[in-house]
């Protein structure tokens, strides 16, 4: 037979910390033996079950942006009522200052024409008031006149038929020949009857008949008419 290799004396003796350790499984299994051999009803929990959280569902981030679209929205009509009101204000000004340039053309046609006026009057009263009032001025004025209305006189012509009729009087009248006694006697520095005046009268001539001027121009355009010219005539005519 063999021999015993293992000899109980030579057999090493279990130390304090081996013994402690198989100590400490023997009680941890027969903790674990111990839970689960209590029942089911018998169990115990040493801490609830967290309540189960509510998810709370907040509006204010959807309120913001409804905000947002709806102030952009009001901006925008802010500025398109803002570019409509310019436009308004710029027609109505285009529309003012259009009425207020027409007011100053009106204005100034009519200074003009005023200052037209005045000047052609202030030439009219210098020319009457360069020609002298006698003989000589009437006559020279007589034949301005008689020039604008393409009438032939001269100033000898005019002159000696003068004389020759009233002797330079304006205010001459022949209450004795035919003419007279038919009623219409001769007037005048020219002696020219009321309806000879009347048919032969100048425009821009006193209507007159015993106004100087008007009386010569008259005279002058009925010899011009039946002579030619004042010229032509040397006796009652």
């Amino acid at each position: 037979m063999l021999k015993n290799i293992l000899s109980r004396g030579r057999s090493r003796s279990l130390t304090r910390t081996h013994k402690a350790a198989i100590a400490g499984v023997g009680t941890l299994g027969a903790a674990a033996v111990a839970l689960t051999a209590v029942p089911a009803s018998g169990q115990t929990t040493t801490s609830e079950a967290a309540p189960t959280a509510k998810v709370a569902y907040s509006t204010k981030q959807i309120q913001d942006v409804h905000a947002g679209v709806t102030g952009q929205a009001a901006g925008a009509g802010q500025k398109v009522a803002t570019i409509e009101a310019k436009k308004e204000a710029a027609t109505k000004k285009a529309a003012a200052e259009k009425t207020a340039a027409k007011k100053a053309a009106k204005k100034a046609a009519a200074e003009r024409e005023a200052k037209d006026a005045a000047s052609r009057s202030a030439k009219r009263a210098e020319a009457k008031k360069s020609y002298p009032d006698n003989l000589d001025g009437w006559i020279r004025e007589a034949r301005a006149v008689l020039k604008k209305h393409d009438i032939p006189a001269s100033y000898d012509g005019i002159h000696r038929n003068i004389m020759r009729e009233s002797s330079g009087n304006p205010k001459a009248i022949n209450d004795w020949d035919i003419n007279a006694i038919n009623g219409i006697p001769s007037k005048g520095l020219l002696q020219v009857i009321p309806p000879t005046f009347e048919a032969y009268h100048v425009p821009g001539t006193s209507k007159n008949i015993y106004d100087p001027v008007a009386n010569i121009a008259a005279a002058c355009n009925y010899a011009a008419d039946k002579y030619g010219t004042m010229d032509n005539v040397d006796s009652a005519y």
